[in-house]
């Protein structure tokens, strides 16, 4: 008897070039309208973790997008950036839309794409969080290192020592010995479990509470959503799909982000995409998300919003939700 393919495993054995001619067939399509647009500007940044995005084209070619275009923008400002309407979509750590929300970025948060990808590593001294009271730490995301302090009683402002070297990055400060602790997004943590430098003490993909939420949300800009809903459905089909070819062909789409220039390791790329729970987008709800980093960003005196307004008048579930039952595994 012949195996019976699931759809997914179809367009994953086909490949990424023989998704297109497969996907402009999509049932959905006519019930939900013409396309208001053609267009379509996606961030990008040197994240291997954002790879559903850098992997979607043929996808978006399928739901009908003809100019698709990544525009580089600066990693720790990508709210920002779709606010001031120099890319339309992108994913990132949910501080980040949450804190230019904040300051008033017009932009709406829309779906939780996958979970954690930051990891914390320390010397082999240093076991838990506890124990970096008095220790020195850098991190490329301080922000996100000093809620997991307090998470467990320690103020980063008090209670460690920030070491920052503008000509030298976070990662190197680590390796040289100059710290105790690094924080870091893909590929750092890859590149110091291959050099087998420092030991994981909290991964967001595994511990509690991180683990519990989303890692990275997809953030349109608001006047391309609420003008263009047809659209903003289909790019979030494209880049939802292709977080589920991330999780079931890593080897495929490592090659894939390295031959078009997104990162220029293979092996840095393929690791990520083992790491990262890609596949776990339709368990986790995105509004617990909000809520949760909200809610520690509001306490903290960070932002001045509270999470109920942001949730109200900055989140968009509906297409989420949507996808959510069209796209069952």
């Amino acid at each position: 008897m012949p195996m019976i393919q699931t759809r997914r495993n179809f367009l994953i054995n086909l490949g990424l070039a023989g998704t297109a001619g497969l996907l402009h067939a999509v049932p959905s399509q006519a019930a939900e309208g013409k396309l208001e647009t053609t267009n379509l500007r996606i961030a990008k940044i040197g994240a291997i973790c954002l790879a559903p995005q850098y992997v979607s084209e043929e996808l978006l070619r399928a739901e009908g997008f003809t100019d698709i275009r990544y525009v580089e923008v600066p990693a720790p400002h990508i709210g920002q950036a779709i606010g001031r309407g120099e890319a339309d979509f992108s994913t990132a750590f949910a501080i980040d839309p949450i804190q230019a929300i904040d300051a008033g970025a017009p932009i709406v948060v829309l779906a939780g794409v996958h979970v954690g990808c930051y990891e914390l590593f320390a010397k082999p001294d240093i076991r838990r969080i506890t124990e970096l009271k008095g220790k020195s730490v850098a991190a490329d995301n301080p922000l996100l290192l000093t809620m997991m302090a307090a998470h467990v009683g320690l103020d980063t402002a008090k209670d460690v020592d920030w070491v920052t070297d503008p000509k030298v990055k976070p990662i190197e400060l680590f390796v040289q010995g100059k710290v105790d602790a690094f924080l870091g997004f893909p590929p750092n943590p890859q590149k110091l479990r291959a050099r087998h430098i420092g030991q994981v003490i909290v991964s967001t993909a595994l511990d509690r509470p991180w683990s519990q939420y989303f890692c990275c949300m997809l953030t349109g800009n608001r006047e391309y959503v609420r003008n263009y809903p047809v659209a903003t459905k289909r790019a979030m089909r494209a880049i939802l799909k292709a977080a589920d070819l991330c999780a079931n062909d890593p080897a495929r789409i490592a090659r894939t982000i390295v031959e078009r220039g997104f990162t220029d390791s293979y092996d840095d790329a393929l690791q990520t995409l083992s790491d990262v729970p890609f596949d776990k987008w339709r368990e986790y709800d995105p509004e617990d998300t909000i809520r949760f980093y909200a809610l520690r960003l509001h306490d903290a005196g960070l932002i001045k919003s509270t999470p109920q307004k942001i949730i109200a008048e900055n989140t968009d579930w509906h297409f989420f939700n949507e996808l959510k039952r069209e796209l069952k595994a």
